[in-house]
């Protein structure tokens, strides 16, 4: 069993309260769960997600503890695991309640929850927490935030993030690969996209696996434009509020437009 504690994040003073309820909610489930199941107990597939994907137990009880607190805050929630829960609100919290569910469950420290706030279809904040330190990335639309991307401009040098190569994106993979100075798989796209907007990586992409669904990516939408860099999809399919979780896109998220165009074209070849 993992019993290393899990902090309680350090949220800005600024964050809707809604964000910070499900965000306090979450890493209170993650760590009573590190505490009471075992790394395989945690790994276990338990049901099959709105998304249609399989639900991991460390998904579902952290997502149990998001629903519950999203209801007491009187806010909508769109979920990979539960779907849409309507509560009668303007307001829906579309979360991604632990992205690097399996580094989570095996006690990997590289997960986090994440989320955005949409009114009337338009995300206008987001909140990504990273379980393990406790660290947070809050960002308004539209208001530039404390922490700034990198600024780089070309692929070549660069430092990125990318999904690990699945089949038939092999080719695409190493084309980024050979241009690139430094290439991280970390397994969680909401900490990586975080960290394109911090200014500890240059980008972060999925070279064509469409892996992508709504809450991998929408709290980028909001953080990394934020911070002066660009969330873009890789064959320029709008990323927009949806109750569908069949979609699925391929995230490229990058210190500036310009990288973000020259990953595009490296992909694509």
């Amino acid at each position: 069993m993992n019993q290393w504690p899990v902090p309680t994040p350090d949220l800005p003073a600024d964050v809707h309260p809604a964000l910070a309820a499900t965000a306090l909610a979450a890493s209170r489930a993650y760590g009573g769960a590190r505490r009471e199941f075992t790394r395989v107990q945690l790994r276990e597939e338990v049901a099959d997600g709105a998304d249609g994907t399989p639900t991991m137990r460390v998904d579902a009880i952290v997502e149990a503890a998001i629903a519950e607190a999203a209801a007491q805050a009187g806010a909508n929630l769109l979920s990979e695991e539960a779907g849409f829960i309507d509560n009668g609100s303007a307001a829906t919290l579309v979360i991604d309640p632990v992205d690097g569910s399996a580094n989570a469950a095996l006690g990997v420290p590289l997960s986090c929850f994440a989320g955005a706030l949409v009114i009337d279809d338009e995300p206008v904040e987001a909140l990504t927490v990273w379980f393990d330190t406790g660290r947070a990335w809050s960002a308004h639309a539209g208001r530039p935030t404390p922490f700034r991307t990198t600024g780089r401009t070309a692929l070549k040098g660069a430092s990125v993030c990318m999904m690990r190569p699945k089949r038939g994106t092999e080719e695409a993979w190493m084309r980024v690969a050979n241009e690139a100075d430094r290439v991280r798989i970390l397994s969680t796209t909401c900490l990586e996209t975080a960290l394109v907007a911090e200014g500890s990586v240059d980008a972060f992409a999925d070279p064509g696996s469409d892996t992508h669904r709504l809450m991998d990516l929408i709290a980028a939408l909001v953080t990394v434009p934020a911070a002066g860099g660009a969330l873009l999809d890789l064959r320029g399919r709008p990323l927009t509020f949806d109750l569908d979780l069949s979609r699925r896109w391929s995230g490229i998220a990058a210190a500036t437009p310009a990288l973000a165009d020259e990953l595009i074209s490296t992909i694509l070849g």
